[in-house]
């Protein structure tokens, strides 16, 4: 079985050392690294400009793990017909018009593209998550046309939420990163999605 590389996508700020992406990371001997200019003052075109040195840099497409900001990322980068990828796991998409959006910074991520993603994408969301109401990202969900689980209460899903390295999460991940190996991710277009068992919490 082909096992599909990971591609970690921390949201503004970055992640810091007892998030589960850096706990993750550290952990994945195969995950890849992505680096903007700025964590704090992102701007979308040199993020974009990153995550396709990132991806090139991958010896095949990786899966795209993204956090809150990234996950917006995601989207303006696949509607810009950007390089191939394996598949998105996108943990707690954030609103643009929720009043605690870094709006200010993160000005040019705003504008959200709604089209399909053209890879297998999952949406994982918190209930109680401060950045985006559950029906918001049910709705990015649907138009991405991106599978969604929802996590429990556990707020935006970071450091603050206390997971250290997210067991749950890990779990979905290595699901979600079984089904894209099992069928080949690494076709042309966009595939059919992958058979994922969701784990249990």
């Amino acid at each position: 079985m082909m096992k599909v590389d990971a591609l970690i996508l921390p949201g503004i700020g970055g992640s810091g050392e007892s998030h589960w992406q850096t706990l993750w990371g550290r952990l994945d001997p195969r995950a890849l690294a992505f680096e903007p200019s700025s964590w704090d003052e992102p701007e979308l075109d040199d993020w974009i400009a990153a995550l396709d040195r990132a991806v090139a840099s991958a010896a095949q497409p990786p899966v795209l793990v993204a956090h809150s900001l990234a996950c917006l990322l995601v989207a303006h980068w696949a509607a810009r017909g950007s390089a191939e990828v394996a598949g998105a796991f996108l943990v707690s998409v954030p609103d643009p018009d929720s009043p605690v959006f870094p709006a200010k910074q993160a000005a040019t991520f705003r504008a959200v593209p709604s089209r399909a993603l053209p890879f297998p994408s999952l949406v994982v969301a918190s209930s109680d998550d401060p950045y985006g109401s559950l029906g918001y990202m049910r709705g990015r969900a649907a138009e991405w046309d991106a599978d969604l689980v929802v996590a429990g209460a556990l707020g935006h899903i970071n450091e603050a939420t206390g997971l250290g390295d997210w067991p749950f999460g890990a779990a979905l991940l290595t699901a979600f990163r079984a089904g894209l190996a099992r069928r080949g991710a690494s076709s042309v277009g966009r595939p059919s999605r992958p058979q994922m068992h969701i784990p249990s919490e």
